[in-house]
């Protein structure tokens, strides 16, 4: 099910001359027996509201005074989100005449004409307040307040987010909820500047449009309006005159592949990014520890340390976190068996709240290896919104292979991994342009199978982060099986240097024999350039190591200074 809650406006789109109408109650219960939940998102008070609506049952939460105050109707707590109006305004209000003045919880309110002795008071009083019309409405409330916040903080308790929501309104104080929610609709008798800003209107007014927006979600859930749904489309590419290359984020599959060093990183990387700048929640399983130092991602478990189901679990619970899943702890034998059991529990949360929205599969190839003989049992046919990566198809489960609706392609000789792609499943692939081209890192090939269209030559998105997160990851993070290792020259120690830093640490500290030992086989600029992948400091590092006559606290000053001139290392 794509969307799992309705938020209405209620005055003038569920309600018509103040009440619910009985083909309106009707539709709310139908939609409620569906599994969806219904909110009520009103510029109304509670002792207003249910003087009209006493079937405020219907509703899982009720957002009153414009996103002030949430109504929880089955236990009948009410939760105020900020500060009052303060009393002084009312009062320089009352002693101007203006009337009539309906004094709220959080909320002060008149009708046009007065809007104008309102603003006057809020400037006399050097107030920090805000004034929200609606048609004829006048509504003074706390500078930050609408409709958008007060559902988001109703949703979140709810444990869902507006990527799972539908949004229905008809007024001019509607505008900042349905422009948050994924899918927007006005109902025709709404405000011309809500019509317009909307993803479709009804063909009915008010309540009448109200019950068929209800009538198609049950029916189809919205699918016949777009087939990735009616949300915003994320850029996957971009093409040489950098327009965009669009996917919708909903039942989309996409894999990313292209060999060691193509640039395939990069591109997920900067795709991660776009997802958490659109608020879409994370799952991202991670074998070899490459992405616990992105930011806005809490990573659970260690080298050390398996991540629990449960924990993993519990912090996606919340909508606004994104998680890493670090199985650097699980042995390589044992990390299929583990996915296999997160796999079923990530899409039990999804049928009850839509999220997580993407799990971005790294090194795919470790989970679900070619020969795994479970790998067609743990997946299910259909698998929405997943990025599997990984450097070689050939090498995973067919029945993985199948699900990608995408197949995007890093680097400089796309056609090897391509037909590898093809081969795998016994298909034909697309030619490469005829015309000969130069390809880099930063150019990828977009084959859209469930398009059946050509292939699309773009560029990668420059990832904001991936800089920094090499620079971190290297500098702090754990390379596992990349460490560098001090044997000594007998082969007599095993000391593990797991990043830049621990490697200067251990440098400072080995005996004599050791350091010379590796510094004269060129092992430290050998790992530079094999691990790290920064040649220029692998160069620099190499003249220290070819340079005789220095003692080991001068070569290894040279060295540690080298290396921090290009990462900044923990203190």
């Amino acid at each position: 099910m794509r969307y799992l809650a309705l938020a209405c406006d209620y005055d003038g789109t569920l309600a018509s001359n103040e009440r619910l109408s009985g083909a309106v109650i009707t539709a709310l219960q139908r939609l409620r027996s569906t599994g969806r939940r219904c909110i009520l998102a009103t510029g109304r008070t509670l002792e207003d509201l249910k003087r009209s609506c006493p079937e405020l049952e219907l509703f899982s939460a009720v957002v009153l005074e414009n996103g002030a105050v949430v109504y929880w109707p089955a236990t009948r707590e009410l939760v105020e989100l900020c500060q009052p109006v303060p009393p002084a305004l009312t009062e320089h209000l009352k002693r101007q005449g203006v009337t009539p003045l309906t004094v709220g919880r959080r909320i002060l309110a008149t009708w046009r004409p007065r809007e104008e002795q309102v603003l006057r008071g809020i400037s006399e009083l050097n107030l920090e307040l805000q004034i929200v019309f609606n048609r004829q409405a006048v509504m003074v409330l706390p500078s930050g307040v609408n409709k958008a916040t007060g559902l988001g903080w109703a949703l979140g308790r709810l444990g869902l987010s507006f990527h799972e929501v539908v949004g229905m309104g008809s007024g001019d104080n509607d505008h900042s909820f349905l422009q948050a929610c994924e899918c927007s609709v006005a109902v025709a008798s709404a405000v011309g500047s809500l019509r317009a800003a909307v993803d479709f209107t009804t063909r009915s007014a008010a309540e009448a449009g109200a019950v068929e927006l209800i009538d198609e979600l049950i029916a189809d859930d919205l699918a016949s309006r777009s087939p990735g749904g009616t949300g915003e489309a994320l850029t996957l590419a971009l093409l040489e005159d950098g327009s965009p290359v669009t996917f919708r984020a909903y039942g989309q599959n996409i894999l990313i592949s292209g060999r060691s060093g193509a640039g395939k990183s990069t591109f997920a990387t900067g795709l991660i990014e776009r997802f958490i700048e659109r608020n879409f929640q994370l799952c991202i399983i991670d074998p070899e520890g490459d992405y616990g130092t992105l930011d806005q991602l809490v990573t659970l478990g260690t080298r050390s340390r398996a991540p629990l189901l449960e924990e993993v679990l519990d912090v996606l619970a919340d909508p606004a976190m994104n998680v890493v899943v670090n199985l650097l702890g699980i042995s390589l034998r044992e990390r299929p068996d583990y996915f296999g059991q997160l796999v079923p529990r990530l899409l039990a949360m999804r049928a009850r709240t839509g999220r997580p929205h993407w799990i971005v599969i790294d090194e795919v190839h470790h989970l679900f290896p070619a020969g795994w003989g479970l790998a067609g049992l743990t997946l299910p046919k259909v698998l929405g919104e997943a990025i599997f990566i990984t450097h070689r198809p050939r090498e995973v489960a067919r029945s993985v292979l199948e699900l990608a609706d995408t197949l995007v392609v890093a680097g400089p000789l796309p056609e090897l991994t391509l037909q590898e792609f093809a081969t795998a499943l016994d298909l034909a692939a697309p030619p490469l342009p005829s015309r000969p081209r130069q390809r880099g890192r930063d150019d990828v090939v977009i084959w859209q199978r469930s398009a059946a269209g050509e292939l699309i030559e773009a560029k990668s998105v420059p990832a904001r982060g991936e800089r920094l997160r090499h620079l971190r990851k290297y500098a702090e993070g754990n390379l596992g099986h990349k460490s560098f290792i001090f044997r000594g020259p007998r082969g007599q120690l095993r000391l593990r240097a797991v990043n830049l830093a621990s490697f200067c640490d251990l440098a400072a500290g080995v005996d004599e024999d050791t350091w010379r030992f590796h510094l004269h086989a060129g092992d430290y600029s050998r790992w530079l350039r094999e691990a790290i992948k920064d040649d220029d400091l692998a160069r620099e590092v190499a003249d220290v190591e070819q340079t005789r006559g220095l003692t080991m606290a001068e070569s290894v000053s040279r060295i540690r200074d080298a290396i921090d001139r290009r990462y900044i290392l923990p203190a």
